[in-house]
């Protein structure tokens, strides 16, 4: 095998899953915490989520320039990221009186639950890697 092959799309790891627990507040029959299914993403998708998210602001002279929402754009990538539960279905909404799936989170989730999805989602879309620590991994 060529090192060159390694690179190949049959070579690599495809979408990562794991199983998270969001909140101690969503429990099974037994009492037990329910883990949510994330799942990693690729750049097409998240370039989805940014755009998404991104408005075009009148600056100076008339000019427009595209600006992202952070929040906006946080949003969509978790919505995005969780398989389980499903945030698109109707009756979940519904439960929440809310529509879409951005919204269904803001909803379900407590602030401090809606930061440690997000702070996941980020780690396992690679967000969390700081360039230098990879230059350093590579090395050793």
């Amino acid at each position: 095998m060529s090192e060159l092959s390694l690179f190949f799309a049959q070579n690599v790891a495809s979408d990562v899953t794991e199983d998270f627990i969001v909140s101690a507040r969503f429990k099974d029959a037994d009492g037990a915490p329910v883990a949510w299914q994330l799942r990693s993403m690729t750049e097409d998708e998240n370039q989805e989520c940014r755009k998404a998210a991104t408005r075009k602001v009148k600056g100076k002279n008339g000019m427009y320039t595209p600006e992202i929402e952070p929040n906006e754009y946080m949003a969509k990538l978790m919505s995005a990221s969780v398989v389980y539960p499903d945030l698109k279905n109707a009756e979940l909404q519904k439960s929440y009186g809310v529509m879409g799936a951005e919204s269904l989170l803001r909803k379900m989730l407590l602030p401090g639950e809606f930061a440690a999805l997000g702070e996941r989602v980020q780690e396992l879309n690679g967000f969390n890697r700081d360039m230098n620590e990879l230059v350093n991994e590579v090395k050793n």
